[in-house]
């Protein structure tokens, strides 16, 4: 099937004209169809539109029956047009009638014609139907000819993007590229968001596809790729990579890529085909997307995940864009769309435009979490393939409670979500009412309720909620929202700020909870099989006592004249919380000898997160002031179960006979040796387990400002001696690793206690 006089550079200018013709979009599509068919020397052209309840339709012909137009319909995966929908992969074949997915539609006329050809029509990734041609011979296609179908089709799918074949599909589906999605994640931070999706690195709109000079545009490509490798080269050269939000080990994969020639080859054929050189990169990473998506291997998804962020790279060389979004051009309502972001780019953003925030990676205990429940953003994460599903402006929903996204909802399924937002807003002021109520319980026991806080945007939530204080104050995230260390100053005068926003109420600083998953960005990362169980948080700080002497003296300053209560994290044994006790009394000695004014009062404690410390309670809770339990570290490492996989993450409940035996172990050992003991880690924040914390014993719980008011409705409707009662009868006879959630959830219910 020869070319006609031209080839493929002559029908895209045609194909160019066409779409500026002022024509209707059937009118076009006819057209556009005619064209291919007379340029390929084919005898048959047909356009299939992938519709939003997921069928084929066929939209336009020439050369088979035009009274099967809008008529012939077909699944995807069904026969030759469904299967090359479902891979999103060519297919060439000199003798359709003979492959076993031929599925024969009687109204097209087609029984005449066997040599076949067929290509997906893509954007980003995702089918939006397929470009067939036909021809009545026996023949092979040849790689140039797929080559030359496969970038008419990128044209033809641009004029789907455009929506103007959205009024020819049926009212009650549309077309695919607008169809509803609805995607689950995991519950990153809690609330509704209801906005228009904003990419936090945006895809480059190419709107220049058809090139003027083949020559120039090899040489715009090969031009940005040497810009790319030099680029990349730079970073890991300078030890700076961090600043760009990558470790080094995705850099030297971007580096491979970049040198990768059947990539380099395939993009250069495209050029020669006839597209410009952003439209080659855009087709060519379009085809790795439609690969991506349809991988089940995560380590070649992850491969294909690196390819794609290079051509990102690579389109934004080619058009001189920043490979970032303008921050000060936010939309109101914006909802952010990334595969992954740190905490520092978050805030970046203008929070008052904010609505809610969607990653393909970060877990409830990412740091980027983190900050978002800090903000009060409603965040989903986890959600596959979020950047490739969306397009910039399209409405998108996030219940950051149930971990939803609803992508292009429906009216409805819109309407439902508003109801919900209105609910959650009306509750929210019910628990703003109980701000300045006591927090007593109904047989008058008094549970200290507190927040966890880590930025200064955290603090205003005291007086909103009205907390106690802060029972915990993650120090690192300072460190890691910065490009640099910072320096000792820097860090007294957070500290200070920190103690002037709470007034009065008690603050407790966690001293630097780095290593393992909180890689510091400017300081050389560790290679470790495990680094949750390495080289992370006291035992940095006992290595390098330089950082943790630097953090101490800081606090120490800040705090002078009023009290002060540090706690270490990650302690494993009583022995490591002595040196940092030493330390301490280093730094007091110290600022004393100089004349500086020391706190008031100061208390150390330990975080209780390392199992080894249930078997040295008695010492540890002489030896220091408090103890604070950090239920999400003390969890995964006391049943094995790494909190960031999904597939054992929620295998084991907080509520179980272990797990409570071992909190109540925490809290009859601190009673007896009159050491506070306080939970501030993720189970405290949630009505249930809160309950259940307090029938052990516990007294003051440390949580996210959104539980606050939650927690405390539930605390004013229960009677601790009840509920105490009945997790110690129950513990009695509880074995097999057996949950306590069913009986305390009846229990709440029949009482009336809201959780």
């Amino acid at each position: 099937m020869p070319s006609a006089p031209g080839g493929p550079r002559l029908l895209l200018r045609r194909l160019r004209e066409i779409m500026a013709e002022p024509v209707g979009a059937q009118d076009r599509l006819d057209k556009i169809v005619t064209q291919i068919a007379a340029n390929m020397v084919a005898e048959v052209c047909s356009v299939y539109v992938m519709r939003g309840d997921g069928v084929l339709e066929l939209f336009a012909t020439e050369g088979l029956n035009r009274e099967a137009v809008h008529l012939t319909v077909m699944r995807s995966g069904e026969g030759l047009v469904g299967l090359i929908a479902s891979r999103a992969e060519p297919l060439a074949l000199s003798d359709a009638q003979s492959h076993p997915a031929f599925s024969y539609k009687p109204e097209t006329g087609e029984e005449i014609y066997h040599a076949f050809l067929g290509v997906p029509l893509l954007r980003a990734g995702n089918t939006l139907g397929v470009l067939v041609v036909q021809n009545r011979t026996y023949r092979v296609y040849t790689e140039e000819e797929v080559e030359a179908l496969q970038t008419t089709a990128m044209v033809v799918a641009e004029m789907l993007a455009t929506g103007e074949l959205q009024a020819l599909a049926p009212v009650e589906t549309g077309i695919a590229l607008r169809r509803p999605v609805y995607q689950k994640g995991v519950a990153l931070a809690d609330g509704v968001g209801l906005g228009h999706v904003v990419l936090h690195e945006p895809r480059v709109v190419v709107k220049n596809l058809i090139a003027e000079n083949i020559e120039a545009e090899l040489k715009r490509l090969d031009a940005a790729i040497g810009e790319v490798r030099l680029s990349i080269d730079e970073l890991i050269e300078r030890g700076d990579v961090a600043h760009h939000g990558e470790h080094r080990e995705v850099l030297e994969t971007f580096r491979m890529f970049a040198h990768d020639q059947g990539w380099l080859r395939r993009m250069r054929e495209a050029v020669t085909s006839g597209l410009t050189a952003e439209a080659a990169v855009e087709r060519v990473q379009s085809d790795n997307r439609a690969r991506m998506l349809r991988q089940t291997d995560p380590y070649l998804r992850e491969r294909l995940h690196d390819l794609d962020d290079l051509a990102n790279r690579l389109l934004h060389r080619l058009v001189g864009r920043d490979f970032v979004t303008e921050r000060e051009n936010l939309p109101e309502n914006a909802i952010l769309v990334a595969r992954s972001m740190g905490p520092a780019a978050l805030l970046d953003y203008d929070r008052s435009r904010l609505r809610g925030l969607v990653l393909e990676e970060g877990g409830p205990t990412s740091h980027i979490a983190i900050v978002a429940r800090a903000l009060g953003i409603p965040a989903v994460g986890e959600v596959s393939n979020a950047t490739s599903l969306t397009e910039p402006g399209d409405a998108i929903i996030v219940d950051g409670a149930a971990g939803e996204v609803q992508i292009r909802p429906n009216p409805d399924v819109e309407a439902a979500y508003a109801e919900k937002a209105r609910l959650r807003a009306r509750r929210q002021e019910q628990y703003l009412k109980l701000r300045d109520v006591p927090s007593v319980t109904k047989d008058g026991v008094e549970v200290t309720l507190q927040l966890n806080a880590g930025l200064v945007v955290d603090l205003p939530h005291l007086a909103e909620t009205g907390a106690a204080g802060v029972g915990l104050f993650r120090t690192e995230l300072q460190f890691m929202i910065a490009e640099r260390m910072p320096s000792a100053s820097e860090q007294q005068a957070l500290y200070s700020t920190v103690f002037a926003e709470a007034g009065d109420r008690p603050v407790t600083f966690r001293t630097l909870d780095i290593g393992g998953d909180k890689i510091l960005p400017y300081m050389q990362s560790v290679e470790e099989e495990n680094p949750a169980l390495g080289w992370r948080a006291i035992r940095i700080g006992l290595d390098r006592p330089g950082l943790l002497r630097a953090q101490i003296r800081a606090l120490l300053k800040a705090a002078a004249g009023r009290p002060l209560k540090i706690m270490f994290p990650m302690v494993a044994t009583c022995d490591e919380f002595e040196r940092a006790k030493l330390l301490v009394e280093r730094e007091k000695a110290h600022l004393a000898n100089h004349g500086h004014p020391l706190p008031s009062d100061l208390k150390l404690g330990v975080m209780l997160e390392v199992p080894s410390l249930l078997f040295q309670l008695k010492e540890i809770c002489e030896s220091a002031d408090f103890i604070s339990l950090g239920t999400n570290d003390l969890m995964q490492f006391l049943f094995a179960s790494d909190r960031e996989n999904r597939r054992v993450a929620d295998r084991f409940d907080p509520l179980s006979a272990p797990m409570l035996r071992a909190l109540n172990m925490v809290a009859e050992h601190a009673e007896a040796s009159g050491c506070v003991a306080t939970v501030c880690g993720e189970v405290g924040g949630r009505p249930l387990e809160a309950m259940a914390l307090i029938g052990l014993g516990f007294r003051s719980l440390s949580m996210s400002p959104a539980s606050i008011g939650p927690v405390k409705a539930m605390l004013l409707e229960m009677n601790v001696a009840e509920v105490s009662a009945l997790i110690r009868e129950e513990l009695k006879t509880a074995g097999g690793g057996q949950t306590l959630r069913p009986k305390l959830a009846h229990f709440a219910e029949t009482h009336g206690i809201p959780v």
